[in-house]
């Protein structure tokens, strides 16, 4: 059965989170602050953690930061009170894969974390399927149809990972890091470079977008 870590100093908050996702069928285990929820991972195993910011001890910045070193692969909601565009930038750039703003729909957190635990599963294969439109890891070969595409390395890395979590926004930050590396000293701008050629080759398809989110990043949307 799925585990969910759920991480807040706020009894109530965190008993109602709890009580959501246990009526939705998980499994969950509760921590009061950053550092008693990294030793729970540390023990348990854990498939997707709930955290909130403003914790003592150790807040949700550091825990996030701990977590993604320890998994890069560990989907993280972050619960929160704020909802100002600069601390969700800076959550997105520590590792935090979705954000939710108290007060909060028990049905919309149950509806993300869903969509998270998802968007991972897909992300941990090596062959990823929108519509017609195949990326194999494997052999670094795109396929529309029967048509195979021939896309440059790092092009083909970035749609990669863009696909392989449809939904998620990405950083510039993030992208290079996980693409060219903690070393590359280019400017960061190099990604809106090569998403302009990726839209320009698949402009034609309507299987996915990549769309622009302002003030924060890139996401690719698979359509339907």
């Amino acid at each position: 059965m799925t585990t969910i870590l759920v991480a807040d100093d706020d009894d109530n908050i965190r008993e109602l989170v709890c009580l959501f996702l246990r009526n939705d069928g998980f499994e969950t285990v509760e921590a009061v602050n950053g550092k008693e929820a990294l030793s729970l991972y540390g023990s348990t195993p854990i498939d997707l953690v709930v955290l909130d910011i403003m914790m003592p001890v150790m807040d949700g910045w550091a825990l996030c930061k701990e977590l993604r070193r320890a998994n890069p692969d560990l989907p993280m909601l972050m619960l929160t009170a704020r909802g100002e565009t600069w601390e969700k930038v800076k959550g997105f750039e520590l590792g935090a894969d979705d954000y939710l703003t108290k007060p909060f729909d028990p049905l919309e957190l149950k509806a993300r974390v869903r969509a998270l635990l998802k968007r991972y599963r897909i992300g941990a294969t090596q062959l990823i399927q929108l519509g017609d439109v195949t990326l194999d890891r494997q052999t670094y070969k795109v396929t529309i149809g029967n048509e195979a595409m021939a896309l440059p390395l790092k092009e083909f890395e970035l749609l990669f990972k863009l696909a392989g979590t449809p939904g998620q926004v990405y950083t510039r930050e993030q992208l290079i890091d996980q693409i060219w590396g903690l070393n590359y000293s280019g400017d960061d701008r190099t990604i809106d470079v090569h998403i302009k050629r990726l839209r320009e080759r698949f402009a034609a398809t309507e299987d996915f977008t990549i769309e622009t989110v302002r003030g924060l990043g890139y996401r690719l949307e698979a359509k339907l």
